[in-house]
């Protein structure tokens, strides 16, 4: 039997056992399903619906599909093979958080690419070869508990500075999943939010992410050779920025701020400057009250260069297209991740600062569903020319090389086998 025969067996038995654990997203009989099979020659099946739980349970079981999503939308006629004729009624807000559209440090030790083009290699997060200057690149992305734990941090900021602080949105109006990979879900069920156009969905995506900011708008501007900063009294962006600087100064060191600066694409001499005049800048902003902003060698252009660099450490990374999309798909809580065999998991928000996907201790919350009390193993030979070290249930696998033949735990071979950088021996 081939991997993707076993797998999508494996996935089929998995939904018969616990497929009424498998949860009823609001609206259920108005969502429209999407599925993506096993057979790679079918890339989604999609415009489907169903009466009730009991079906899709049954559609799962029988199909196994690689992949589940239902619609942040909400129509009257969600299976509907016409857009036009779904009879929209409106769209939940919906935010992804994904680290595979960031930068994250730890990608420098595990994703890695190859030039189509040249053969050249390497790690890290790149968009063309850096010796042929080529776009034809290969990636193989992968995971570990520092990228998983960024993405976390950046749903919590999300959450706690920017959708209830600003937006005065109620905690028991969203709705939490580990996307069962790389990074996290939210879905705002909200009656009057639905309602939002796509513009109106784009201006709260350019919000959250810093994304054309104006500051002229927000106080930064000079008059007779006096500048004038912003005021952390005004909420939303300008708090934020000077709560942000105040944190910079009072905390880090001067080497940090001076890391920090030099990242922000400030001259060594101007970063000097600033850092003789951070006591005087602190107390100035402390106080909020002058906000002359006078310190030698910055002019509108420096400052500039400054604050969007702070706005870009306050900023959420998120995934903008599926924010704005009112007709996006979004992975179904309690469905399988065809890329991991992990469980699309559920969270309430405390449960966030305690959930470790790769190693959950909490068997209700665990997303890794492929384990054997009985300490199964299997045996697979690796295909990748390079597959990267990995720390799953506090143990660490690999890495590993092309031909290499190996032995492991049940759970982990099915994650090698998703990610189709092994087959079964």
């Amino acid at each position: 039997m081939s991997n993707t025969g076993y797998l999508k067996r494996l996935f089929q038995a998995y939904y018969k056992e616990t497929g009424v654990e498998v949860p009823v997203v609001s609206l259920f009989n108005k969502r429209e399903f999407g599925f993506i099979p096993w057979d790679k020659q079918i890339i989604m099946k999609r415009h489907m619906s169903f009466k009730d739980h009991a079906n899709l349970a049954k559609y799962l079981t029988n199909e196994g599909p690689r992949h589940v999503y239902s619609s942040g939308s909400i129509y009257l006629q969600p299976d509907n093979t016409d857009m036009n004729n779904k009879q929209y009624q409106g769209c939940d807000l919906i935010f992804d958080i994904d680290v595979d559209h960031f930068y994250t440090p730890c990608k420098n030790e595990h994703d890695i690419w190859y030039c189509m083009e040249c053969g050249e290699n390497g790690t890290g997060m790149l968009k063309k070869c850096p010796k042929c200057k080529k776009l034809k690149i290969k990636s193989l992305t992968w995971i570990c508990e520092d990228c998983l734990n960024i993405a976390k941090e950046e749903l919590m900021r999300l959450i706690y500075r920017f959708l209830i602080p600003d937006f005065g949105i109620p905690i028991d109006q969203m709705k939490i999943a580990f996307s069962g990979h790389r990074g996290y879900h939210l879905k705002i069920e909200n009656k009057e939010i639905r309602t939002l156009s796509s513009e109106e969905r784009r201006e709260i995506a350019n919000y959250v992410s810093g994304n054309n900011i104006s500051l002229d708008i927000l106080g930064l501007t000079k008059i007779n050779e006096i500048i004038y900063g912003l005021l952390g009294n005004n909420i939303g962006w300008p708090e934020k920025i000077i709560n942000k600087i105040i944190e910079i100064l009072q905390q880090y060191s001067d080497d940090r701020i001076r890391l920090l600066l030099t990242k922000f694409g400030l001259h060594k001499d101007i970063i000097r400057s600033f850092l003789n005049s951070k006591s005087d800048f602190l107390q100035m902003i402390s106080q909020n009250k002058d906000n002359i902003w006078n310190i030698e060698g910055f002019g509108l252009k420096n400052w500039s260069t400054f604050l969007n660099g702070i706005i870009s450490e306050i900023s959420i990374e998120i995934d903008e297209p599926v924010t704005i999309d009112i007709h996006r798909l979004i992975r179904y809580p309690g469905s399988l991740h065809g890329k991991t065999g992990f469980k699309v998991q559920e969270l309430y928000p405390d449960d966030l600062d305690d959930f470790n996907p790769l190693n959950e201790l909490n068997e209700k919350l665990d997303p890794i569903v492929f384990k054997s009390k009985k300490q199964i193993t299997q045996k697979l030979e690796v295909l990748e020319t390079k597959v990267p070290a990995t720390k799953i249930k506090g143990e660490l696998f690999g890495p590993y090389t092309q031909g290499e033949k190996i032995e492991v735990p049940h759970y982990f071979a099915i994650f090698l086998l998703c990610k189709e950088v092994a087959k079964t021996i």
